[in-house]
């Protein structure tokens, strides 16, 4: 009976509780690792879904060439009128040039550099649904807000940018100048977005005379009937004849959202794998450490092996047994792992979360835990197969005379 065979397992994992301990705990490392890597990797994965569906597969972008933040390019511009030029190419629905510098921001005694926006105020609600950005507190730019700016989320919280919360009202300093506070975005995810701060073309020229219709970053929307990859292209090659520039010298280039954000997903998809591949690895160490623990059990219990087929087992039966004590170590280590990895991935999320990486933060659905359960006894049940088939094998007589 099938009943009397698992108690027997049970008994025998019992009796080698040390040894089943270690073996357990050799998978529960490597299933922890693994859970807590792919719940943060599918967390990131739900929130650039969610990004991409609020801003839309409809956004192009035009920025500098080379790297550093879009629009920080001191050495790159578009002017007013390349921005008219490129909203007037078949298949572009608007384009909006945009401000972006670093900027000194005081707030009482502290000074810090964060990035400072400047965009069209008639444009606000194309530009804010862009970049995902959403009022949390009082109002938005209109035209007209001078000396006035809205702030990232950041700003609104004790020692999160500055060691004293900023309120709607509030005065701060942006390169010397007073600006009141009007308002404050919806948490981004990260801390260099949510301490990003937003005015009008006017203030920013006020600030930077020098730039004067000379946007850094320049955001589009496309027609609904347009496929946006070939309007990046047509826009880069009508551009790059406006401008006078050679093929495949231009110093700028049009991106899609979607683009960017597959750059992204990539990058974070490498990282993942390579991590993933780490924690593999250990579980490898730990099919082994399975098999070795079966191989001692073989050797220690030949005489009960011999006894057993002596009095009716069959090969199936010892195979059975076997295979069993091995994919019940895998499984059990398999479930603690899952609530291992599901402690260290609830415990870093709120960690970064109070660190301003909201976007950091994992996800368990229900067939990452059976997976990650099934995944480990799948490997235990495995790694006991060979001393499984070595101890089915064993010949009564041989086994009663074994020493």
């Amino acid at each position: 009976m099938r009943i009397d065979e698992i108690k027997y397992s049970l008994e025998n994992l019992k009796h080698r509780g040390l040894r089943s301990f270690l073996t357990i705990l050799s998978i529960v490392i490597g299933i922890a690792s693994i859970f807590a890597l792919m719940s943060f990797g599918m967390g990131i994965g739900e929130y650039i879904e969610a990004v991409a569906e609020e801003a839309g597969s409809d956004k192009l972008f035009i920025q500098a060439k080379g790297i550093g933040a879009p629009g920080t390019d001191d050495n790159f511009f578009l002017l007013d009128t390349d921005v008219d030029f490129v909203g007037k190419i078949n298949g572009v629905k608007e384009a909006s040039g945009v401000y972006m510098k670093t900027a000194e921001i005081e707030h009482g005694k502290d000074k810090k550099f964060a990035f400072i926006m400047g965009a069209n105020p008639d444009d606000m609600e194309f530009v804010e649904e862009t970049f995902v950005i959403k009022i949390d507190k009082g109002r938005t730019l209109k035209k007209g807000d001078m000396m006035k700016a809205v702030l990232g989320y950041s700003y609104q919280f004790d020692n999160k940018f500055f060691k004293k919360a900023i309120k709607v009202g509030d005065k701060i300093g942006i390169n010397k100048e007073i600006f009141e506070v009007i308002g404050f975005y919806d948490e981004l995810g990260n801390p260099q977005d949510d301490s990003n701060i937003y005015i009008t073309f006017d203030a920013m020229e006020e600030l930077y005379p020098e730039t004067k219709d000379k946007f850094g970053f320049v955001i589009i929307r496309s027609e609904k009937s347009e496929k946006v990859s070939e309007l990046a292209d047509r826009i880069q090659e009508r551009l790059r004849k406006e401008k006078g520039q050679e093929k495949g010298k231009e110093d700028f280039f049009v991106t899609t959202f979607e683009d960017a954000l597959a750059t992204f997903s990539t990058i974070i998809g490498v990282l993942n794998g390579i991590l993933l591949l780490i924690a593999l690895i250990s579980v490898i160490v730990a099919s082994v450490n399975i098999m070795n623990t079966m191989y001692t059990a073989v050797l220690e219990r030949t005489k009960e092996i011999g006894i057993m087929k002596a009095v009716g087992a069959r090969n199936s039966d010892i195979l059975w047994i076997f295979v069993f004590e091995s994919g019940f170590i895998g499984m059990t280590g398999g479930i603690l792992g899952v609530l291992l990895g599901y402690v260290i991935s609830a415990t870093i999320g709120g960690v970064t979360a109070a660190a301003g990486f909201a976007l950091l933060q994992p996800v368990y659905p229900l067939y990452l835990t059976l997976g990650c359960i099934i995944f480990s006894f799948s490997i235990g049940a495995v790694s006991g197969i060979m001393p499984a088939l070595q101890a089915s094998k064993l010949r009564p007589s041989e086994s009663l005379r074994y020493e």
